[in-house]
């Protein structure tokens, strides 16, 4: 009888219009640590993530982040700004440890009392304490359980383990391993980050113990991010076999989509008698190319998931749609779960 009646509940409510009842939003340990309605949280994507794309992140009741990258301070001040005129709820902004700036940032962000700070490409553990007399709540991204310890034991409230699915800069490890195997090595929570795009990947990460999820590529296409429509179409038209990592050999491995500009760096890459600079000349500025429309020599960075984003839609619709699915197949015992299988094809 549960097998049958849970396949008439897929049957009636495709995965796009299942309806979301806001008291059934999901409590974690992370949405109580934040401030926020559901355990979804926007990945900070330089030159991409800014003001607009994080309020409205927020607003939909996850958490919005501001990627600082390598951006001048008065721009990253600015989107700041922006950002706490569009919403009053908690914001993010995450700090590239690596940029010559990063102190700078690390400052602004403390004397303006951003509510979660995220940091990636090296140790925040110089700045931590600035942070959280400041009340900011730190939260970095980790590549392997023992970076994980580390931070945990440096003062950090929560970690982001990041999956090598993942658009952007990477690790090695895979979602599916790395998650466990941080949430075993720490007792604070932790996000999962890589490869998740919906509802599915939503319940997948819970289940491999995390406690809320990062997404960006999925954030690529909102209506809110303004990068140009060009990326946004390559995005939606992706397939899973459409991403390519470049920048091994530089120790700074990048996923993007496939396009001139990674062929090119692949062939160079496989130089041993290239020039350094010349290859250097090829990746500075790729990324703002691509968010200005140069998708052909700009860098597409986006995770293997891009194959499962086919909408636009704005972030309040996504947010809804992916917690309605999550707990459509939470609401399943694995023999339901078993019978939706059986129906490929379907969209989710």
């Amino acid at each position: 009888m549960a097998r049958t009646g849970n396949k008439r509940v897929f049957a009636q409510y495709p995965a796009s219009s299942f309806p979301f009842e806001k008291e059934q939003d999901m409590r974690t340990r992370v949405t109580e640590l934040l401030g926020i309605e559901v355990p979804i949280i926007q990945g900070a994507m330089a030159w991409v993530a800014d003001g607009r794309l994080a309020a409205a992140v927020s607003e939909a009741g996850g958490l919005g982040v501001i990627a600082a990258g390598s951006a001048p301070i008065a721009w990253v001040e600015e989107q700041i700004g922006i950002a706490r005129s569009l919403t009053t709820k908690p914001l993010g902004v995450n700090v590239m440890l690596m940029s010559p700036q990063a102190a700078e940032v690390a400052a602004l962000l403390a004397r303006l009392r951003v509510e979660v700070v995220t940091t990636g490409a090296g140790s925040p553990s110089a700045f931590i304490e600035d942070w959280k007399a400041a009340g900011c709540k730190v939260v970095p991204v980790v590549a392997s359980s023992a970076l994980a310890k580390r931070m945990e034991r440096a003062g950090a409230d929560a970690v982001i383990a990041e999956g090598c699915e993942a658009g952007g800069h990477i690790g090695e490890l895979t979602t599916m391993v790395l998650v466990p195997a941080v949430c075993e090595a720490v007792s604070i929570p932790v996000i999962a980050a890589g490869g998740i795009a919906d509802g599915r990947g939503l319940l997948a990460a819970f289940t491999l113990g995390a406690e809320a999820v990062q997404m960006g590529t999925r954030f690529l296409t909102i209506e809110e991010c303004g990068i140009s429509d060009a990326y946004k179409e390559r995005v939606l038209v992706a397939k899973d076999s459409d991403t390519v990592v470049t920048g091994r050999g530089s120790g700074h491995p990048v996923r993007g989509l496939k396009n001139a500009f990674a062929r090119k760096a692949r062939v160079l890459e496989s130089d041993p008698s290239l020039d350094p600079d010349e290859l250097e000349s090829l990746y500075a500025g790729s990324l703002r190319r691509a968010v200005q429309g140069d998708v052909e020599n700009g860098s597409l960075m986006a995770g293997q998931v891009a194959c499962l984003v086919h909408e636009r839609k704005d972030a309040r619709h996504v947010i809804e749609g992916l917690m309605a699915k999550a707990q459509q197949l939470a609401a399943c015992d694995l023999d339901a779960l078993a019978d939706a299988n059986a129906f490929h094809g379907q969209a989710y």
